[in-house]
């Protein structure tokens, strides 16, 4: 673990902290801490900056309930920048949405960004404003029966698929079943985050399991 005292504070003692969410990857905000707020951050194991604006500390979420808890804090290579990776309890920014950076300035017309999160709002989206000639709108208005036939399907190609040993077949039908999975979990409330969560909690008991085995 690198010294605290090796980090590079600007000539006010701040240092930038990019705050980033565990489970998304989204860059949540950039806000700014000093030795003291760095040491109560890691103290607490929950964020704590220097605000620039009203000149004292601030515990993210002391008065919000919004809370970030920290899991872990890396520097960069010049030891002047701070990633601070967090499990947050609500919206990150003051205006109350999930990350303070929401105003696009530019973007390409050749490349797309792609995360799963995006496609969940995406199918999220076409449940709640249904869109004409849409096979997701399609599926919210069949149901849940015929949303579960499809991944039974799904599941069958992708058996099929993988005991023929055919790695692009694999892939391309993998991709449908977890389409369709995505659709369901929309139909039914379930979020990428829970699943993240139970998968984490599974990680952790795997672990245990391992070492009890080891220790036998």
């Amino acid at each position: 673990m690198l010294d605290i005292n090796k980090l590079k504070f600007d000539d006010k003692g701040l240092i930038p902290a990019i705050v980033v969410d565990s489970i998304t990857k989204k860059v949540l905000t950039l806000a700014y801490m000093n030795e003291e707020s760095l040491k109560i951050s890691m103290e607490k194991g929950l964020t704590c900056f220097w605000s620039r604006s009203r000149n004292e500390l601030w515990l993210k979420g002391e008065t919000s309930g919004n809370y970030q808890h920290i899991v872990s804090i890396t520097a960069d290579c010049d030891n002047d920048a701070l990633i601070v990776v967090v499990e947050k309890d609500g919206p990150a920014c003051h205006k109350g949405t999930d990350s303070c950076f929401t105003n696009p300035v530019w973007h390409s017309d050749e490349l797309s960004e792609f995360s799963l999160e995006g496609l969940a709002d995406m199918i999220e989206g076409r449940k709640t404003t249904k869109v004409e000639g849409s096979y997701t709108t399609y599926l919210f208005e069949k149901g849940i029966d015929k949303i579960l036939k499809k991944i039974g399907e799904e599941s069958t190609e992708v058996i099929i698929a993988s005991k023929a040993n055919d790695k692009k077949e694999t892939i391309y039908e993998v991709a449908d079943l977890a389409y369709h999975v995505m659709v369901m979990m929309v139909e039914m409330g379930i979020s990428l985050e829970d699943i993240h969560r139970e998968l984490a909690s599974r990680h952790v008991i795997d672990k245990k399991v391992k070492q009890e085995k080891m220790t036998k």
